[in-house]
């Protein structure tokens, strides 16, 4: 678990960006532009990246850790960062530090979180005070579930994740596994197998016990490391997948239970525990702001 603060260091300051993971997904069509319209999820847990963000004088935005795979001008905070300047005409600049927690690939919307902590932490860094339904606007965009870390809300979601209505859920606590493996949710919503017409659901049903992942059959099928961890949290009480994976949780009312489940994991898995929260450790650091 790591903590929501944002910390001052020098002319530094340091934000979070949290996990989400999807408790409930399905697929309920696909709309004229190609993409899948959705209904899930979305709640916020307390295991965090963490972004070390200074402005700079000179308008230049610097990635100052690489990322393998990823050159600068894709780097979704870098775009972030880009679009909040060309929105507000803000000649200001950052140095952008991410120290990266969140396994890439995984489900848990940590490259979507960086670029929306970087949104919201620059719009008051940089004083252009654009405002959450502003900056949800610029957060759409750079991907479908950044718009959610803006808003800093557990949400029911509906379209391709960006028509969003909070919600109040219980926060429970969380058993993650993330399986020695990234899935491409590229892949998963072009498989001729996936589930595309599923009957829309409504938050009563979710609150029903309706938690039914539409993606989880073929990613079951075509990642067995992520068969692997499901078959594994059968044992306590069933394993759920998170967005197209590839970790996977199981719930516990109980925090010592869940540590307990922790101590036998699978050696070969990176696996954690975490608080679910209806509200972002991100809206913590603006309220802590003058």
């Amino acid at each position: 678990m790591t903590g929501p603060v944002m910390v001052e260091s020098s002319a530094a300051t340091i934000w979070p960006a949290p996990a989400k993971l999807n408790l409930m997904l399905r697929i309920v069509g696909r709309r004229p532009d190609g993409y899948h319209a959705l209904q899930t999820v979305f709640q916020f847990i307390d295991r965090c990246d963490r972004l070390r963000l200074e402005v700079r004088k000179d308008g230049r935005i610097n990635r100052l850790v690489e990322v393998p795979g990823v050159a600068p001008q894709d780097d979704l905070t870098v775009r972030a960062a880009l679009a909040l300047q060309r929105a507000t005409g803000c000649t200001l600049g950052a140095d952008i530090r991410c120290e990266k927690v969140l396994p890439m690939g995984g489900g848990l919307g940590g490259g979507s979180s960086d670029a929306a902590t970087t949104l919201v932490a620059l719009d008051r860094l940089w004083g252009t005070n654009l405002g959450e339904d502003a900056l949800a606007e610029l957060a759409l965009p750079l991907g479908a579930d950044v718009p959610v870390f803006v808003r800093g809300h557990a949400a029911w979601a509906e379209g391709v994740g960006e028509r969003l209505t909070p919600v109040l859920l219980p926060e429970p606590w969380y058993l993650v596994l993330s399986p020695p493996c990234a899935v491409s949710t590229r892949d998963v919503f072009a498989h001729p197998e996936l589930t595309r017409d599923s009957a829309p659901a409504t938050l009563a049903d979710f609150v029903a016990g309706d938690v039914v992942n539409d993606c989880l059959s073929v990613v079951r099928r075509e990642y067995a490391p992520v068969a692997a961890a499901l078959d594994w949290l059968s044992s306590w009480g069933g394993g759920r997948l998170t967005g197209t994976g590839a970790c996977v949780f199981a719930v516990f009312d109980d925090p010592s239970e869940a540590l307990h489940a922790l101590e036998q994991c699978p050696t070969e898995m990176r696996a954690f525990v975490a608080r679910g929260l209806n509200r972002s450790p991100l809206l913590a650091c603006l309220d802590a702001l003058p």
